[in-house]
């Protein structure tokens, strides 16, 4: 993986020996939402464990101080690791805390969900949220090392599994149509996916490190994602959320005259297979509007969207009539 600097994503089938390996006996600190906590600590006991909440209540303000503080109360130095075990949110603020903390210093990504796996432990994206949005927070700071042990991805409840593996679906949509084929078997499948989606992020972020260009295609889904994440309250796992998204920027892109009924007709086909509800509530409209105009990709263009023009040739739009976005969710999404 080539981003500010080159790290290694590895399968392997015992994530622990792996990190000992990997550190060479330098002082490692874990950070694991409280579900895992024990687990971490069985698997390496003696090792330091900070306790973290589940799910995005990890991804604070607060939380992302008391480890700060944390840390330097048990005077961790710039040669230590932090290490984040857990699902995107942990990543997300293990990359974020080690950024912060002496001005950076070494981390390593052990995701234990498929959304972590495929998406959020790869790029060097890290952050939390803040009350006006998602990840408005955060800075870019690879990983030493991420490392996928697959014992985890496969005891994932079957939400958690079917959520995830919406990243994948995006990740054919925008870059390798394979991934499409493969979903349609997604239990048969499930390594080739997430070693595929691996492949197609490394290469984007590789090419485009800071999101100042390729990369956003990425973020295919992600404006009406985000926003409807955030509306739920994350009630909505994110790639139920995404989900929603990506049904809506096919029905767009159909509105525009990009891409065909058929193109179109694929994004909910898949995205039921895997059980998602694409529905989204209609008195929401005006609330969604406005968290999308908060997005953090948003220029002076307006609310930008990532668009088909065919399956694996997406484009950045925006300019687009709100009175034509309105009308693409209210037909769309807006039936919950």
């Amino acid at each position: 993986m080539v981003a500010e600097r080159n790290y290694e994503v590895v399968f392997v089938d015992d994530w622990a020996r792996e990190l000992l390996a990997f550190t060479h006996g330098k002082r490692i600190l874990l950070l694991a939402p409280e579900g895992l906590s024990a687990i971490v600590q069985s698997k390496l006991p003696g090792v330091e464990v900070i306790t973290l909440p589940e799910g995005e209540g990890q991804k604070s303000i607060r939380t992302l101080s008391e480890v700060l503080e944390t840390l330097a109360e048990l005077k961790v130095s710039r040669s230590d690791y932090v290490v984040g075990i857990g699902g995107g949110a942990t990543t997300d603020l293990a990359g974020f805390v080690a950024a912060s903390y002496l001005r950076g210093i070494e981390w390593i990504a052990v995701p234990t969900s498929v959304v972590g796996a495929l998406d959020a432990s790869i790029g060097g994206k890290t952050g939390i949220n803040l009350e006006h949005g998602k990840n408005l927070a955060g800075a870019f700071h690879s990983p030493s090392r991420v490392v996928v042990d697959l014992n985890w991805l496969l005891t994932l409840d079957d939400r958690d599994l079917r959520a995830g593996l919406v990243e994948a679906v995006k990740c054919g949509f925008v870059a390798d149509p394979r991934i499409l084929d493969l979903t349609r078997d997604y239990r048969s499948n499930i390594e080739e996916i997430i070693e595929r989606s691996i492949k197609v992020k490394s290469s984007i972020v590789g090419s485009d490190f800071r999101e100042s260009g390729i990369r956003e295609i990425l973020n295919y889904g992600h404006t009406l994602g985000h926003a409807i994440e955030k509306h739920s309250n994350y009630s909505l796992r994110h790639g139920e959320a995404v989900a929603i998204g990506l049904n809506y920027v096919g029905a767009l892109a159909l509105e525009l005259g990009y891409i065909t009924k058929d193109v179109a007709g694929l994004h909910q086909e898949l995205l039921t297979l895997l059980g998602m509800n694409l529905n989204y509530e209609r008195s929401a409209w005006p609330e969604i509007l406005e968290l999308m105009s908060h997005d953090k990709k948003r220029r002076e263009g307006g609310i930008a969207f990532i668009l088909l023009k065919e399956i694996a040739v997406p484009e950045r739009v925006e300019g687009i009539p709100t009175d034509l976005l309105a009308s693409v969710y209210m037909k769309t999404i807006g039936g919950g």
